[in-house]
């Protein structure tokens, strides 16, 4: 079961690294590479939940138990059951989508509530992202996730969560993360703009066009550092 985190949403930058890799074991050698680099949060990326399921999020809470682990699931539909599972397994976080039923994120939220994990809810691809961030906060969830789709991206060049990040973050009061493609400029002065939820992933830490690591493990660690600093301010 996941436990309860003193101080895990109070409003200081995090940084979460986003394990969007194949393996468990790719997957735990590039989490040792960003806890050395002193990030926050692991995320077993979706790649990694299908390719290795609640295996992988079991594997990084055992190796790293003091940071909290989000299972990105992209949650369309059995809310709750997704999440129990996820949670049991050791994760803080699920993530669930906004497009989905309501019910479904009511479920989700349920869960965390009883097991003592939080929801984040991912507003990609709704047509009107802050009224569904409003409505995402007011059924529960603890996390927006203001995000541009690996498709989306490619398919809309130019397109960025920083778009609609300011409309967003006047929507609603909980903490927000601006995700998906975005410069390593862009995503380290994401909590100045109010998403206080870092993400380093593709095409930083993880390459944008394939699910493996962005470079070679020294090169990473140096990339992931300087990340960290920067959000952090040091």
């Amino acid at each position: 079961m996941a436990g309860e985190a003193p101080g895990l949403l109070d409003g200081t930058p995090k940084v979460q690294v986003s394990l969007d890799l194949p393996t468990i074991e790719v997957a735990l050698a590039t989490a040792e590479i960003a806890v050395r680099a002193g990030v926050d949060w692991l995320e077993a990326g979706t790649p990694l939940i299908l390719g290795e399921g609640l295996h992988a999020v079991r594997a990084l809470h055992e190796r790293f138990p003091d940071h909290p682990v989000i299972a990105d699931l992209k949650t369309m539909d059995a809310g709750y059951l997704e999440a129990e599972m996820m949670f049991n397994a050791g994760a803080t976080f699920v993530v669930v989508m906004a497009v989905a039923h309501e019910h479904t994120v009511r479920e989700a939220v349920r869960a965390a509530r009883e097991l003592g994990g939080y929801v984040m809810a991912d507003v990609m691809l709704h047509p009107d992202k802050p009224a569904a961030a409003r409505r995402m906060q007011e059924l529960g969830a603890d996390v927006i996730v203001v995000h541009t789709g690996l498709d989306e991206r490619h398919a809309e060049l130019g397109k960025s969560p920083l778009d609609d990040l300011a409309a967003v973050r006047a929507a609603v009061s909980i903490p927000l993360q601006a995700v998906g493609g975005l410069s390593l400029e862009q995503a380290a002065r994401t909590p100045a703009l109010g998403a206080a939820l870092a993400v380093i992933g593709a095409p930083l830490a993880v390459a944008d066009r394939k699910f493996t690591p962005g470079a070679d493990d020294d090169a990473l660690l140096q990339v992931i550092s300087e990340f960290v600093k920067r959000v952090k301010g040091a």
